[in-house]
């Protein structure tokens, strides 16, 4: 499972969405970076491999950045990729 996080402008919990398959998350990665580039600002509608029923929209001039990890490992067990937490020194 791949886990597609987007971090929105002045939120510190960042939306995520989970793809089943490497391929479709580098798609909907792609997609996303396309969508920030462009000058006028477009709404993205985001749905969840995982939960189905799971929906966002997010206009694309509020995501400040798009992060791609493979849900293994320490990241499976709830952990963000990439960051320690605390007292794991």
């Amino acid at each position: 499972m791949f886990t597609i996080d987007i971090i929105l402008q002045m939120s510190p919990i960042p939306v995520s969405v989970q793809r089943k398959d490497e391929e479709s998350a580098q798609s909907l990665y792609q997609s996303i970076t396309q969508a920030m580039q462009e000058p006028n600002p477009k709404l993205i509608e985001l749905t969840c491999d995982k939960q189905p029923d799971k929906k966002v929209a997010i206009f694309s001039n509020q995501i400040s950045a798009v992060i791609v990890s493979e849900k293994t490992g320490a990241a499976a067990a709830g952990r963000a990729p990439g960051f320690l937490a605390i007292g794991e020194i």
